[in-house]
């Protein structure tokens, strides 16, 4: 019996589906390397602890930025060490592996990811848009001829697609997502406190009260944060409110809703009319930031909806995905093996130019 695997590998995270135990794995998609040795001390969770705290001769690093991979490397090593957690020696079949992709990388980056996730499972690999996965995990119909509208709000990238019969008719990317959301908290926070945050406290503050939009005195949150005092250059402390983050982040939030109008303004009338009837599902770790649905309804005049459990969107979905194309009902073709040779020629020509 075969091994079916979902991979969500993004860029802040990597959720792995197993077939009959839902998702197995969902940690930080970070790794700790020696850089003595070149060899990894550290993945995963235990990695993201080390961020801000390690001595010279470790450093972390996110094998992935916006939504590709930056070190191939790494990212198949990092792969490796979580498909170990899964793995059975009792097993000999191949496994299918689906492995998830924002919906405008080039072919080359594709091709990344289909090699790292072969390299690393030793399977058969399909791949899919995060977004037509996202959206069939929240529960939409992608098989219908009737549009479904997702945005995927992840940490390097922000996808919005518009699927029908199974296809994305229509999509917009753009490398702006939760990373982009940490930095701008850091930005405003030295330029408006004079005080230097890290990524890793910039990414809790936002975590504990990022809002999209201001809110009243009644319902203003507060969350500590410590870093370092600009002109004295000693640490200090002090409390950031969510209408901070609401200014914060509002350059950020206002290039997605940008690209979301514009994606809105190129669909035909029919499938205009699918979206207004059924709303549009946001998706991603982007989608948990506090009255984000409201503002981007407000401003789309489009009523849009945070699904549940917005960040396993995409990897309870590729179970779904691979149901579909075990069954016949959304079809994929394997690669043949002239095609896999193919592609490790290119691979090898690649790592040999750098």
């Amino acid at each position: 019996m075969s091994r079916e695997i979902g991979i969500d590998l993004g860029t802040a995270n990597v959720l792995i589906h197993l077939k009959g135990r839902g998702i197995v794995v969902n940690e930080p998609a970070v790794v700790a390397v020696d850089l003595d040795t070149n060899e990894i001390v550290a993945h995963g969770q235990e990695a993201y602890e080390m961020i801000g705290r390690t001595p010279p001769s470790i450093q972390v690093i996110h094998p992935l930025e916006g939504g590709v991979i930056a070190d191939y490397d790494l990212a198949e090593a990092m792969l490796i060490l979580f498909m170990r957690r899964i793995e059975n020696q009792h097993w000999f079949s191949k496994p299918i592996i689906l492995i998830c992709a924002p919906s405008q990388i080039n072919d080359i980056e594709k091709q990344s990811l289909m090699e790292t996730a072969e390299r690393a499972s030793r399977g058969i690999v399909y791949i899919e848009e995060e977004t037509k996965v996202g959206a069939l995990g929240a529960g939409g119909n992608i098989l219908s001829p009737q549009a479904t509208m997702v945005m995927d709000i992840g940490g390097g990238t922000s996808d919005i697609s518009v699927i029908s019969s199974g296809e994305i008719i229509a999509s917009q990317s753009v490398r702006i997502a939760g990373d982009d959301f940490n930095q701008a908290i850091i930005d405003y926070v030295k330029e408006t406190y004079q005080l230097e945050l890290g990524t890793k406290t910039a990414e809790q503050a936002k975590i504990a009260i990022a809002s999209a939009q201001r809110v009243p005195q009644q319902d203003i949150r507060h969350h500590d944060v410590n870093g370092i005092d600009m002109v004295s250059r000693l640490p200090r402390s002090m409390k950031l409110s969510n209408n901070d983050l609401a200014f914060a982040l509002a350059e950020p939030i206002d290039e997605i809703a940008k690209a979301t109008e514009h994606l809105l303004q190129s669909i035909q009338p029919e499938f205009m009319a699918d979206i207004i009837e059924q709303g549009i599902l946001l998706t991603g770790g982007g989608a948990l930031i506090d009255g984000l649905d409201d503002y981007l309804t407000h401003r789309l005049e489009v009523s849009v909806i945070q699904v549940d459990q917005p960040m396993r969107s995409v990897a309870v979905g590729t179970g779904l995905m691979l149901e579909l194309i075990q069954s016949g009902e959304f079809e994929r073709t394997q690669p043949t093996f002239w095609g896999r040779v193919k592609r490790q020629l290119k691979q090898f020509k690649r790592r040999l130019m750098g």
